[in-house]
């Protein structure tokens, strides 16, 4: 077997979290090419086109999404198109919240549209507030504000600026990510492989490499493994089952989980917290999928 692993031409250098994964699909027969995706390449040559560090696209989210279709035609895109479609848009947390899942309280704010975010502040009864874009990752245009004057007046000026061009999510801010973090779940075709915890710098809340914040190795407890369970099965039965999935979360201060995100199109996987046999699970159920499909 010959597989694409899509990545972006400017991925950092300190990203080597899978390379023990990569070492690891040599013992199941799969050769490997790492590929940006923007790339001129004929994807046909391979057996499959697997997505994982395609850091770029969601500033180039039209170019991508249109490679997304071209792709497809050409190759087996793991996860597939009909997913990487729903989850490049954060809308896809209102269907899991009517399914029934646990996610944050929330506002929905429509592109084009005008919103008193006083007035929705005040609705809630919210102190403290949490705007975020719905396409975007790495904390893009994120803002968390207090509920006095001059945060509502930020948060006004920031949705003012916003709406116009894209959707945004308002959002109760949920302070204990600044001390417990986010926690993660990361699952293999189903199957529960390991979990993350990512704690921010002291008075930040983003979890990300980027600003400087810390991971850990961490057992998903039952409420957070139910919830990653309920919307792997949400997906499944919507699509397909996916191949790989992170679900992460955020906590209330009494301790109860939200899905923040299920993470299906380039999530970074931890492997440095999953070790060897995480590796050798997605190298498996990559391998038994692709066998699979060519069947």
């Amino acid at each position: 077997m010959n597989i694409a692993i899509a990545s972006c031409f400017d991925l950092p250098d300190w990203e080597k979290d899978d390379l023990p994964f990569f070492q690891e699909l040599e013992n199941v027969d799969i050769q490997y090419q790492v590929v940006p995706w923007d790339s001129d390449i004929n994807w046909s040559q391979f057996d499959a086109c697997l997505l994982r560090t395609t850091w770029d696209y969601q500033e180039r989210i039209d170019e991508f999404m249109s490679w997304i279709n071209h792709v497809s035609t050409q190759t087996d895109l793991i996860n597939p198109k009909s997913i990487i479609e729903w989850n490049s848009h954060k809308r896809y947390l209102k269907d899991l919240q009517q399914a029934g899942i646990t996610i944050a309280p929330s506002e929905w704010l429509t592109q084009g549209k005008q919103y008193d975010i006083q007035a929705l502040m005040h609705q809630h009864g919210w102190e403290k507030g949490f705007i975020k874009p719905l396409i975007g990752a790495n904390a893009r245009e994120c803002l968390p504000f207090d509920n006095n004057p001059k945060g509502i007046a930020d948060a006004q000026k920031h949705v003012d600026r916003l709406t116009p061009a894209e959707d945004l999510v308002l959002q109760p801010y949920l302070a204990n990510v600044e001390s417990f973090g986010e926690t993660s779940g990361i699952f293999f075709a189903g199957q529960y492989s390991h979990g993350t915890r990512k704690v921010p710098v002291q008075g930040d809340f983003r979890v990300q490499d980027d600003y400087g914040a810390s991971d850990f190795g961490y057992q998903l407890s039952d409420e957070e493994l139910a919830l990653a369970q309920k919307a792997i099965a949400f997906v499944t039965e919507k699509f397909s089952l996916p191949l790989y999935a992170r679900v992460d979360f955020l906590h209330h201060k009494d301790g109860a989980a939200y899905v923040n995100e299920v993470e299906l199109i380039e999530p970074s996987l931890f492997f440095r917290h999953g070790g060897k046999d995480s590796c050798r699970l997605f190298a498996q159920s990559l391998a038994k999928f692709i066998n699979d499909t060519h069947l």
